[in-house]
């Protein structure tokens, strides 16, 4: 991404949570400016605390990717660890088009494909259960894991050129069982454990650790990262 960033380029970072790679972004681009949304208030509130070195470089603001109202103002959008929590991606990316100068670049990595299979099939097993199964009453699937094949036709579908996709294998593996359990009830599981009573939210980790526990490597988690990148046409 480096080499096809302009020197005073305007950047976009969709989803920027809690700033540390808008951070990186700042850092690695000295000329730029960025601007980071979110739709998390708590995002927003932590991220303005992480970026305060960069204030004169960065705005911050609280945005739902899905409602974006910027047209031809930016020459990159950079986004990770994202676009697999919005369901409706024609949407999100007609948007991302919008928001994109001529010749503007969409760079971006989110869960695709296989993403955490193993450990969905686990939580799809127990939520099977009537011990679970009345706290998944009515939940919506809540990620979306597309392939390079389906990406790259949602892209293009957009008006996105010089299309690309891939997956990449990206296996996270956790020192110990409270390791595990810390991480997955933070990034994983977090939408989950509000609908259950605290020590049925604490059964339900037991069962997810004592599974993890037996693979090989133990507490292990199964990531593939999609990486994309397309170009707004001149």
């Amino acid at each position: 991404m480096r080499g096809n960033v302009p020197q005073l380029a305007r950047i976009l970072d969709a989803g920027c949570g809690t700033g540390r790679v808008t951070a990186e972004l700042l850092r690695t681009f000295p000329t730029c400016h960025v601007t980071a949304v979110d739709g998390s208030a708590n995002m927003v509130s932590e991220a303005s605390k992480t970026l305060a070195e960069f204030r004169h470089r960065v705005d911050l603001r609280r945005d739902d990717l899905l409602e974006l109202a910027y047209a031809n103002e930016f020459d990159v959008i950079f986004s990770t660890a994202v676009f697999h929590w919005i369901k409706d991606q024609d949407r999100l990316f007609a948007n991302l088009y919008r928001a994109l100068r001529r010749g503007g670049l969409l760079h971006a990595q989110c869960g695709g494909g296989p993403n955490l299979k193993r450990l969905r099939s686990r939580i799809r097993g127990l939520a099977a259960t009537p011990e679970y199964s009345p706290y998944f009453e009515g939940l919506e699937r809540l990620w979306e894991y597309p392939g390079p094949e389906l990406m790259a036709e949602r892209l293009r579908k957009a008006g996105f050129i010089q299309v690309e996709t891939g997956l990449e294998e990206a296996p996270v593996h956790l020192p110990d069982e409270q390791n595990y359990r810390e991480f997955v009830a933070a990034v994983i599981v977090h939408p989950f454990l509000p609908r259950m009573p605290q020590e049925r939210g604490k059964i339900f980790m037991d069962e997810l650790a004592a599974a993890a526990a037996k693979d090989d490597p133990p507490y292990t988690l199964d990531y593939w990262r999609l990486n994309m990148s397309a170009r707004k046409g001149d």
